[in-house]
Order: structure tokens, then C-alpha cells, then sequence
């Protein structure tokens, strides 16, 4: 009986650590090929031994300038992360994605801010527009300094049919010894709160239409707005 007990409990710890670790893989690279997976992204030069790394992406039915006003405004305060704003707010986020885009909210530039929440500031380390946003810096916990550095980059690529494949690559350094017990959970709730992103990025930027600005202004007036999905 005790060796069956022993054999019935190690079958089960492999097979819970098989799954943890399928998991795992698929959260880490929701959305991406083989070779996006591989693939150097802007912003990895900033971290070149990462400790923990996703890769996620989309296809956008559009140009990649197409895409690009969405991603300059991301952020709290501007144009939010396009993701579970009631979700995020109930931890005082202060989240309101935009279903326009916004021309004050476009220049953006090495340096400028980009918040998470209204205490929590990303440094752009990387501006290029239609092609790549990055942000870094690192999550305060209350008074305890962040245990990571981290890199969040945005990257636009052509697919060659008038389509944009949208990339998103988290990169952890630790800098503490338990960062990793933080970091692999977060990782989870990254990719519930990143997949809602980009779909939510897809949708706009493919019901979007340009609404014509009155004619007495400039077409820097001109703004985009993001149309219900036809059934």
C-alpha cells in the first residue's frame, strides 16, 4: 500500500508541475510565433541578461502608421492600456481608455513619462513612431523599492499584406532575491491584462474612421474614432 501511496503522489506532483509548466510557456508567448519569440526586439539592449522575458502579439488588419496615434497615447492620464479599465481602477489605477485618438497626446518623446497609475512613472527609453515604443523604469511596492528593473517595448512590424503585426515584450531584471516569487505570478495577470490590450488596440485601430474636422480647422484637427464592430 505505501509504495502505491508514493507512486499515486509523485505521479501527481509531475503531473501538477507539467501543467504549471505548460502554463507557463503559453503565458509567456500568447500570440507570437517561434520566431517573434526569438526574434531581438528594440529595448532588449537595455537589459541584455533578462531574468524573465514575454513576448506577445497581434495581427492588425491596418498600416503600421495606422496603429502607431494608439500606441503614442498610451498611459494613465492620456489614452489609458485599452485593457479591463473597472478591473485596474478598483486598485486606483484612474484608468479611461480612449476610443479617439487625441493630437495633444502624439509627441512623444525619450524621457517624457508614461504612467501606469497616478504614482507609478515608465521613463520612454525608445520613441520611434511606427515602430517602437519602449518604457522602462521599475514597480514601487509601497515604501519597498522595486525588486526588478523592467523594460515594457511596443513594436510595430509590416506582414507584407498591408497588415502590422503588433508585438509586446516584457523584460525583468532582478534585483532582489525574491523578485522572482513576485514576478512569475505577475506574469500571469500580465497576459489576462495584455491579450485584452491588444485585442482592445486591434478593434480600435480596425473600426476606426476619421471624423472631418470643421472647415476652418488644419488636418491636425482631424480625429479618428473607433466604430462598433459590425455584426
Amino acid at each position: 500500500m505505501w509504495p502505491r501511496r508514493v507512486l499515486s503522489t509523485s505521479a501527481f506532483v509531475l503531473g501538477a508541475a507539467a501543467l504549471a509548466a505548460l502554463i507557463r510557456r503559453t503565458s509567456l508567448r500568447w500570440g507570437a510565433t517561434p520566431d517573434e519569440i526569438l526574434l531581438a526586439l528594440p529595448g532588449d539592449e537595455l537589459m541584455p541578461s533578462a531574468d524573465l522575458q514575454s513576448t506577445r502579439a497581434v495581427t492588425v488588419h491596418a498600416e503600421p502608421h495606422d496603429v502607431w496615434p494608439w500606441i503614442a497615447q498610451l498611459g494613465q492620464g492620456r489614452g489609458g492600456f485599452y485593457s479591463y479599465d473597472r478591473l485596474e481602477n478598483l486598485l486606483g489605477c484612474d484608468l479611461h481608455s480612449a476610443d479617439v485618438i487625441r493630437p495633444e497626446w502624439q509627441d512623444l518623446r525619450v524621457g517624457d513619462q508614461v504612467r501606469l497609475a497616478p504614482e507609478m512613472p515608465l521613463t520612454v527609453a525608445v520613441a520611434d513612431p511606427g515602430h517602437a515604443l519602449v518604457l522602462t523604469g521599475g514597480i514601487m511596492m509601497g515604501t519597498v523599492p522595486s525588486p526588478w528593473t523592467f523594460s515594457w517595448a511596443f513594436v510595430l512590424r509590416e506582414a507584407g499584406d498591408g497588415s502590422t503585426r503588433l508585438l509586446v515584450r516584457e523584460r525583468y531584471g532582478y534585483t532582489a532575491w525574491w523578485a522572482g516569487l513576485v514576478a512569475e505570478p505577475t506574469e500571469l495577470v500580465s497576459l489576462v491584462m495584455t491579450r485584452k490590450m491588444l485585442r482592445g488596440i486591434q478593434h480600435r485601430v480596425q473600426q476606426a474612421r476619421p471624423v472631418e474636422p470643421e472647415p476652418s480647422l488644419s488636418n491636425a484637427g482631424r480625429r479618428w474614432v473607433a466604430r462598433p464592430l459590425r455584426r
